[in-house]
């Protein structure tokens, strides 16, 4: 059912309208190294074999998964010989190209700089984060998006009315063709392919319900990386959708997440730091709640510590926010980052050792615990950082109480102002 020409292609109307680069590269036959990026079934395989039909060209194909530097150099040695005896093109069609490590991308450098082949990869991972930059700074990146829903449905129903499609296809339901074409999340492939075996299980003269193809289906509708880009995106959307006070869509992602298989001390780490980086001293327990959410994923693992991910991520996104510790850290750093380490004074150096008094260490330090209101207003600042503030609080949950202490620790200690 691969599509043979672009008139049966379905999708990716944003990479093939009119006048693109890349339909003008397939209609006019002619082609240039390129990077198809996207999820599994969306045609990635199907247009680099049109481009390599329009240019007239020998179509080399291999996997990263089983393809080493020496078939690579083979295929090449063979594009070789096709220009020098028959002036033929050759693309280079290179499947899962997020598995070759750095050395085996440096094999096809020279031959995509010199256009011995038209390199085409495909990978279902970022480029950008698996393929290295020279190799990058070669080709052109196209993002095919995941099917909508009717087109699949418009895949499936071609394959049961076309010829080279299901042979003797049996009547399918409309609902069971719905749920394949739901369930199957933007993947031709997979719809397909359980279309097929529905229809095999019922038979010719049987009919394909809801339930034959829940049963053919046979997996959820996750498509999840742990490794690959979802990984990174989901746990974004759950960090912002946290921060963002809304704990339905922080649900979401986290139960997405988990279905996908994530590793649920990977998502309670990212709560540890949410509640310090983004919650702070607004709301202190959440810092408690978040640790206490991963010593109990530690001891009570997977399914149950799901429950206490949920909780986590309820009470989290419900916090009052502040980001002021944060803040205030990355102004001190960058200030020791400009400045060069800080001298404290001498009265706050260590006098713990032999010999430190003699050097005037410690001496004249004058201990908050000595005074009643246990406030001194001895300059605890090095000398080229009196009159630095570093932290300012904002006035959500506990910090504003904690911002009226501050400014009165300061109007005792005679730093107000």
């Amino acid at each position: 059912m691969r599509p043979a020409s672009l008139g049966e292609f379905v999708g990716q109307e944003h990479l093939l309208g009119r006048g693109s680069a890349l339909r003008t590269a397939i209609e006019e036959g002619r082609p240039h190294s390129m990077i198809l990026y996207g999820p599994p079934g969306t045609g990635k395989t199907t247009l680099a074999r049109l481009l390599a039909v329009n240019a007239r060209a020998a179509f080399e194909e291999a996997s990263a998964v089983n393809t080493g530097r020496a078939e690579v150099r083979e295929v090449l040695s063979r594009a070789e010989h096709r220009r020098q005896t028959a002036n033929e093109p050759t693309i280079f069609f290179l499947d899962e190209i997020h598995r070759f490590n750095k050395a085996q991308q440096d094999t096809l450098l020279p031959a995509v700089e010199e256009g011995l082949v038209s390199l085409v990869g495909a990978t279902t991972e970022n480029p950008y984060f698996e393929v290295n930059s020279a190799l990058l700074s070669r080709c052109r990146i196209y993002e095919l998006r995941a099917l909508e829903q009717e087109h699949v449905l418009a895949l499936l129903r071609r394959a049961l009315g076309d010829e080279r499609g299901i042979p003797d296809a049996p009547q399918v339901d409309d609902d069971a063709l719905n749920f394949l074409a739901a369930r199957a999340v933007g993947d031709a492939r997979t719809a397909l392919s359980a279309l097929e075996l529905a229809a095999e299980t019922v038979g010719e003269g049987g009919a394909v319900t809801l339930r034959v193809a829940e049963d053919a289906l046979q997996r959820s509708a996750i498509l999840y990386d742990k490794q690959g880009d979802k990984h990174y995106d989901l746990i974004s959307a759950w960090i912002k959708s946290t921060r963002g006070s809304d704990p339905d869509a922080s649900l979401l992602y986290l139960a997405a997440m988990i279905e996908g298989g994530e590793d649920p001390r990977y998502i309670a780490r990212r709560m540890v730091i949410l509640a310090s980086e983004d919650i702070g001293n607004a709301d202190p327990q959440a810092l408690e709640v978040a640790v206490n959410t991963a010593h109990a994923v530690e001891h009570v693992g997977m399914p149950e510590c799901a429950l206490n991910l949920a909780q986590a991520a309820v009470y989290l996104a419900l916090a009052p926010k502040s980001k002021a510790s944060y803040l205030a850290l990355g102004r001190a750093r960058e200030w020791v980052r400009e400045r060069g380490m800080p001298m404290p004074p001498a009265a706050l150096q260590s006098a713990a050792y032999p010999g430190a008094k003699k050097l005037g260490r410690g001496t004249g330090y004058d201990s908050p615990h000595d005074h009643p209101e246990g406030v001194s207003e001895q300059e605890l600042m090095p000398d080229d950082a009196v009159g630095e503030r570093f932290l300012e609080l904002t006035e959500h949950g506990d910090e504003r109480e904690l911002r009226e202490r501050l400014e009165r620790i300061r109007k005792a200690r005679g730093r107000s102002g």
